[in-house]
């Protein structure tokens, strides 16, 4: 019998196109290869879909050169309707095939990939693809929206207010007396980005401007956040069998010794004074709430393909940070790590991913 063909999609047009690519690495040295049959496409930084290198050391994490996908003059070509899952590639011999493809994953990161628009083109494709689908991943974007959904089905979120550039033109004392309520110090973000692009905290009110302006170079929209002084946790969630609920990993957390916040150099670059502990040291009652949170976040925003879910814990109570509907994926990124811990290897949560996604074709 013929292996699956998966195509592992990464890179992409937004400001975490680098960290796309290293999660690649992770997923394409990792992959179980005596199942599946892989094929990476590439995204460069123009939105050009190329064939890339079946070559994990081609997209390592390096601070000193952040990986990419540079446009090689391939032109992948997707099927020219729903009747067909024949994928082509155009180069300097003129159009070959590459098969028929049974999946698409979709590593990307950001706008243009984890919002829901690289799973529309899918759906219109008609090929079944790993992760959320079009609202959830839409949902898990926009922080805003994701957090007023949340709060509706009684999940607790970190207080904040969503602005504009045009907000703040026309209201602007209206605008900073809403974010005066939050009180210091807070976390201004993008609200249509990740990986800790674009987000500043702001410990005095002289600093919220250029917070704001930081922010809106990445989005039109900005987020401000109280900020919740306690301990930074994460867990990662995957939909339940057979329809049970969804199931809930181990929780890992986040130390800051010698930093203001988890910031992209600490999260991707090796930068110090951040330790990350997986599992952690939580109480059985403990783990069990934020496991029940976690679940409960999962399935308002639409329970498909996983999530890497955020908290704040204060000692007593549990608020949702962000639900990340494609986390990163690198052995050591926190949602695998999380598994892992749980029990599961890397290759088999990678394999239960794809497999999600052929059965729910």
């Amino acid at each position: 019998m013929d292996k699956p063909a998966v195509v592992v999609l990464f890179g992409g047009r937004s400001s975490e196109h680098s960290i796309s690519s290293a999660t690649a690495g992770g997923v394409l040295r990792a992959i179980d290869r005596d199942r599946y049959r892989v094929i990476p496409v590439g995204i460069t930084r123009e939105g050009a879909f190329v064939l890339e290198d079946d070559d994990p050391e081609k997209f390592v994490l390096d601070a000193a050169r952040l990986p990419e996908v540079v446009d090689n003059g391939t032109r992948i070509r997707w099927p020219e309707s729903a009747a067909t899952r024949e994928l082509t590639v155009v180069d300097g011999d003129g159009e070959r095939s590459l098969g028929d493809i049974d999946a698409v994953f979709p590593i990307l990161h950001g706008r243009f990939g984890e919002d829901g628009t690289i799973q529309g083109m899918l759906e219109l494709f008609g090929i079944p693809y790993a992760g959320g689908g079009v609202l959830m991943s839409a949902l898990g974007m926009d922080k805003h929206v994701a957090k007023s959904v949340l709060r509706s089905a009684g999940v607790p979120v970190v207080p904040w207010v969503a602005v504009t550039r045009a907000d703040l033109a026309r209201e602007r004392d209206l605008w900073e007396q809403r974010i005066a309520t939050l009180g210091l110090p807070l976390f201004v973000k993008p609200n249509r980005s990740g990986s800790s692009v674009g987000v500043s905290k702001v410990q005095s009110w002289d600093e919220l401007g250029p917070a704001l302006e930081i922010a809106f170079a990445e989005d039109a929209m900005a987020l401000v956040e109280q900020a919740v002084l306690g301990r930074e946790l994460e867990c990662g969630v995957l939909p339940g069998r057979n329809g049970a609920p969804p199931r809930v990993s181990v929780a890992g957390e986040i130390v800051v010794t010698g930093r203001d916040f988890y910031d992209f150099e600490a999260k991707y670059l090796g930068a110090p004074g951040i330790d990350l502990v997986c599992p952690a040291d939580l109480r059985e009652g403990e783990l069990a709430e934020m496991q029940r949170i976690a679940a409960r976040a999962f399935e308002a925003l639409g329970g498909e393909g996983l999530a890497r879910v955020d908290f704040f814990f204060t000692g007593t109570e549990f608020f949702v940070n962000e639900v990340n509907t494609m986390p990163g994926f690198t052995p050591i990124s926190m949602f695998p790590r999380c598994w892992i811990a749980s029990g599961m290897t890397y290759p088999e949560l990678l394999s239960e991913l794809i497999d999600d996604a052929l059965a729910r074709a």
